[in-house]
């Protein structure tokens, strides 16, 4: 008996995609969707916490659509979608909001970080997590590949989801469990914290190619001279064991254990890796940024199967909070047709009944 599996997963269309995220969840999402049902989307709604302009919005979407489709993610074996197709999600991030407690949400690490560093707060920054986890309990998620840094928010989508369920008597939402691939769950950046667009400390996928070479030799190092062993642990390191082909690292390692090398010398070789791993996926970025519109089908199409999927989610939640269990399509289909009724009644002049 073959078992079953429905992945869930995304990224935030907020900036340039970079290696971090490739490593840390895009190159999960290619090996997943050979084992099960994989949705993957761009989460254009949670970006409008930062960005705050329609067109760059709208242009970030698109790279992001087309970096997954670039990297390996098969339309034909996975379903490629924007968060804001599918708006049952907005509407079942209030439902599951009146039952989340304030105290979660005040804990949470990704809120407390940014305003550690200065972000101002907001109800967006503030409940995230709550559109996060509709994100993933509304498509009956069994797996969702994250980084180790979001694996709270798994695990709040789960309290979440048991506290729903008890409240209205039922199993309404499946709970989720998280894939983490701990060798790489966290990607350094080049000063050495983790690898992120408001840190602005990153190696970009589809950037300029000299901006990319120019990042990777800005990589933080200490002072040890080139014919001392290095220390382990730093950003070069950690990256240079992250990009190396499995065959090459235990001779990197040893070399860089030994010492008689530079660091500029390891900053090379990290720049063949980059090429070796991203030049193909590169070049059809370029075809793909070229053909806009088959990428505009790709991701109807993928929030048509998607919402296939989240209606009857919807559906039953909306059953068990008392809301009207029509679907939003049809409802508002229903008002249409009623008034364009009214609408003739009037030109022929007569009261609309």
């Amino acid at each position: 008996m073959v078992s079953y599996m429905r992945i869930l997963s995304g990224v935030q269309s907020s900036g340039q995609l970079h290696i971090g995220n490739y490593y840390g969840a895009l190159r999960q999402f290619v090996e997943l969707q050979n084992e099960g049902e994989a949705l993957y989307f761009i989460a254009n709604l949670h970006a409008l916490t930062s960005v705050r302009d329609g067109e760059l919005a709208r242009k970030l979407t698109l790279e992001a659509a087309v970096a997954f489709l670039a990297l390996g993610v098969d339309p034909k074996k996975s379903i490629l979608f924007r968060q804001s197709d599918i708006p049952e999600v907005t509407e079942l991030y209030w439902v599951l909001g009146t039952v989340v407690p304030n105290a979660h949400l005040d804990r949470a690490h990704s809120y407390k970080d940014k305003i550690a560093k200065g972000i101002s707060p907001n109800l967006g920054l503030y409940a995230y997590p709550v559109l996060m986890a509709v994100d993933i309990l509304i498509y009956d998620s069994d797996v969702v590949p994250v980084g180790k840094d979001q694996k709270q928010h798994i695990e709040f989508a789960r309290d979440w989801a048991t506290t729903f369920n008890q409240t209205y008597g039922g199993e309404y939402f499946k709970l989720p469990n998280p894939r983490i691939q701990d060798a790489t769950a966290v990607v350094p950046g080049i000063d050495g914290e983790k690898m992120s667009k408001s840190r602005k400390n990153t190696i970009d996928l589809f950037g300029d190619e000299k901006a990319v070479e120019k990042a990777i030799k800005s990589i933080k190092t200490d002072s040890t001279p080139p014919t001392d062993p290095k220390p382990a642990g730093g950003p070069l390191y950690q990256l240079l064991k992250v990009m190396a082909p499995a065959a090459e690292w235990p001779e990197i390692e040893k070399s860089w254990a030994a010492g008689g090398k530079g660091y500029g010398e390891y900053k090379k070789k990290l720049i063949e890796y980059y090429h070796a791993a991203f030049d193909g996926p590169r070049k059809r970025y370029a075809e793909l940024m070229a053909d806009r519109g088959e990428v505009e089908r790709i991701l109807l199409d993928g929030a048509d199967r998607a919402r296939a999927i989240a209606l009857p989610v919807a559906q039953r939640v909306r059953k068990a909070v008392g809301l009207e269990e029509q679907n939003a399509v049809d409802l508002i289909h229903r008002r249409m047709a009623s008034l364009n009724a009214g609408l003739q009644s009037v030109k022929h002049g007569s009261e609309p009944k």
